[in-house]
């Protein structure tokens, strides 16, 4: 199965609720899933995003 990426930085000035709201956001209309969160000691979070790549490939006869 293959995916592609899509990597996100949050300041540390958005709070918890909000980057919630955004990633559910992300995921309710573009299909993007939670792959991983890094937290850094200045509050910044470092979120990458994944979803599956649809693969269409050439049109049947």
């Amino acid at each position: 199965m293959d995916y592609e990426y899509a990597p996100l930085r949050l300041p540390p000035h958005v709070d918890r609720m909000t980057a919630a709201v955004q990633l559910t956001i992300a995921a309710e209309y573009s299909g993007w899933e939670l792959a991983r969160v890094r937290l850094f000691p200045d509050g910044t979070r470092q979120v990458m995003l994944r979803r599956r790549t649809t693969d269409a490939g050439p049109p049947s006869l």
